[in-house]
């Protein structure tokens, strides 16, 4: 079933890529506390934007600009700031018109295509260091409309009705709420140049803004005071979802991100289908309450009644926000009601039910490295962590020593000892069709152990795991995973695994239809001494196209590599990406080499759309041609899909795990 989905017309904001921002030597003058105000625009320059903030009666007065740190490192000249705003005000006119917008695209590159090339030469400096610990005075919030102007132009209009009518509609995150439960500085805070970068970042990954600036502009007349700006720009919250087959099948949804302004999260789908036998009616619901007050403590309640699995859970949890936070944790309780479906050797499909309780809670505390690191600013931590989870089932298959042993009453403690460091640094079409994106690099260590007190018995486990994440000058990121895990049993390994995975993306290429990167990951999973109808399934997240039969092993291998052009197309405000693509897969049991299978693979084309001030899932059409996948019907096939967003890995430690077999 195809979903319908509420699209708006957005056109980019055109914005000259001028190489030099401003330099406003302040001269001396005594302290003063007085303040005045005036009604005309604040324009902002940093490197590369203009950024107009429209003051209130509260607001200071400055001159001819703010002075931000992006100016104080990059900034040239008071003269090319003059040049900043020229250019901006002749982009707004020439937008008007058909023809003189169309010289003014050939003429000036737009922020899409003109932003930095995405390879980081030299990882950023921390822009607020200028400012390291002179007092905030006053904290300003600068909330734009989903449609219009951005943080890199708070000055530009909505270009049409349409945008228009969407502002009205959409209800802005109330400024109280971004105050009390997403900043983490308050008036009176000695500035901490960390703590309001950690905090951009944080803004920029809860979902309801598509971009964040904290700005930092020095009190004129003063040496100790400055003022804090931050500029959100919220993305367009409210989602209708639905299909429609007929009145016989059909199904209506909606999704609100951002319901009332108050952050919080609301999902509710109904879905009716009268040509399949049992029940008709399903319902699917989510509450969500991100952050509570100063807390930063998460709330979210599920209760889904599918035709095949039905849950009602409840969770409250903080991760580690940053790498000061020093407590994290979660508790978690559900009710679970399944009809189980496994594939055995045979490909043969079991189906049974299973009902059960589960619980969760773990905690963790992390704390200062006490080894030397080379640079303090990859913020090295020590974490310890302790988790019990536990599974009590009512209804189930029957369980014996060599049986169904994934189905038994357990109560699982493990505990983690973890070293991390990690920093972040801003770019571009990664996996974004323009965001400004957070790019985690660093490493990550973690020793995991602890015991399973089951029905077949008491057995420990042993775990470890490393990442490390780098840029590598005129070569791109790359990313490394390895860890591994087994439970012991009477000196007996049972369920092992591991796992090696590297993600790895060039630098952004200019060609003459846009920007370009590659993609290349791979992924093995090998297990060992698995349960029986323990499996994975080559077709994980549906790379090798739908269908997988006859895909399933404990031994897998996957290659992907896909070569994505962020052109400069613009259709209804969606931004249009072009993919080429392939993939290669090798899935084997124990008694069988995994190089000695049949290398399964796939090619193709397709293209990407994505409204960056929208909410759902980037849409792909994709064309793709599988010519030796087992029981396939069609080698040739095409698909149309919602992809999500993706993130990279982080380095963070966050509850300990038993190394998953997926």
């Amino acid at each position: 079933m195809i979903r319908a989905s509420l699209s708006f017309c957005l056109l980019m904001s055109c914005l000259l890529l001028w190489l030099a921002s401003m330099t406003c030597a302040q001269a001396q003058q005594p302290e003063d506390t007085t303040r005045t105000t005036q009604t005309q625009p604040v324009t902002v320059t940093t490197a590369a934007t203009t950024t107009a903030v429209q003051p209130t009666a509260k607001q200071p007065i400055p001159l001819d600009s703010m002075i931000t740190p992006y100016g104080l490192m990059l900034a040239d000249s008071a003269e090319r700031v003059r040049d900043s705003v020229r250019y901006t005000r002749l982009k707004q006119r020439m937008s008007k018109g058909r023809l003189t917008r169309e010289l003014y695209n050939v003429l000036f590159r737009d922020v899409y295509n003109s932003r930095p090339s995405g390879e980081v030469n030299q990882i950023e400096v921390n822009p607020y260091k200028v400012y390291e610990g002179r007092v905030i005075g006053t904290i300003f919030i600068k909330r734009l409309g989903v449609f219009g102007a951005s943080v890199y132009d708070t000055a530009r209009n909505s270009a049409n009705w349409v945008e228009k009518l969407a502002n009205r509609l959409h209800v802005n995150t109330r400024e109280n709420v971004i105050r009390r439960s997403y900043l983490q500085f308050q008036e009176g805070d000695r500035v901490n140049p960390t703590v309001l970068r950690d905090n951009e970042r944080l803004l920029r990954n809860v979902g309801l803004f598509i971009d964040v600036r904290i700005l930092v502009v020095p009190r004129p007349g003063s040496r100790q005071f400055v003022d804090v700006y931050v500029i959100t720009q919220d993305v367009w919250s409210l989602l209708p979802d639905g299909g429609f087959s007929g009145f016989n099948n059909f199904q209506v949804g909606l999704d609100q991100r951002n319901f009332r302004g108050l952050g919080h999260q609301l999902f509710n789908r109904v879905s009716y289908n009268a040509t399949l036998p049992g029940q008709k009616t399903e319902y699917q619901g989510r509450y969500q309450i991100p952050y509570i007050g100063k807390t930063f403590l998460t709330g979210q309640a599920d209760l889904v009644l599918l035709r095949d699995q039905k849950f009602i859970s409840a969770k409250i949890y903080r991760p580690f926000l940053n790498p000061d936070t020093k407590w994290a944790g979660q508790l978690e309780l559900g009710r679970y009601w399944l009809n189980n479906r496994v594939v055995d050797r045979q490909d043969s499909i079991l189906s049974f039910p299973l009902y059960y309780y589960y619980s969760d809670i773990w905690i963790g505390r992390s704390f200062p490295s006490p080894f030397r690191v080379k640079n303090p600013d990859d913020r090295a931590r020590i974490v310890i962590a302790g988790r019990l989870t536990a599974y009590d089932y009512t209804r189930r298959p029957e369980v014996t020593s060599d049986s169904n042993q994934l189905y038994q009453n357990r109560r699982t403690t493990i505990f983690s000892l973890g070293y991390s460091q990690r920093r972040y640094v801003r770019d571009v079409l990664i996996y974004g069709f323009g965001r400004t994106e957070d790019v985690p690099y660093g490493s990550l260590m973690s020793l995991v152990g602890g015991f399973e007190e089951a029905e077949l018995g008491l057995r420990n486990y042993v775990g470890v795991s490393f990442s490390r994440g780098q840029y590598i000058h005129k070569v791109g990121y790359v990313y490394g995973l390895l860890n591994t895990g087994s439970f012991f049993r009477k000196g007996r390994r049972e369920q092992s695994v591991f796992n090696l995975e590297t993600n790895y993306f060039s630098s952004l290429h200019r060609v003459k239809w846009g920007q370009m990167r590659h993609f290349l990951n791979t992924h093995l999973t090998v297990g060992a001494d698995r349960f029986n109808n323990e499996a994975i399934n080559l077709n994980n997240n549906n790379l090798f196209g739908a269908g997988g039969d006859g895909l399933f092993g404990t031994k897998r291998l996957i290659v992907d590599y896909e070569n994505l052009l962020f052109s400069r197309v613009n259709i209804a405000g969606f931004r249009v990406a072009f993919l080429t693509f392939f993939n290669l897969g090798l899935v084997s049991y124990p008694e069988r080499s995994l190089l000695a299978g049949p290398l399964y693979h796939g090619y193709g084309i397709g293209f990407r759309l994505r409204n960056e001030n929208l909410t759902f899932n980037s849409l792909q059409i994709r064309f793709a041609y599988y010519p030796n996948l087992p029981n396939n019907a069609a080698a040739l096939r095409y698909a149309f899909e919602g992809v999500p967003v993706l993130r990279l890995r982080d380095f963070d430690i966050n509850s300990p795990q038993v190394t998953t077999f997926q």
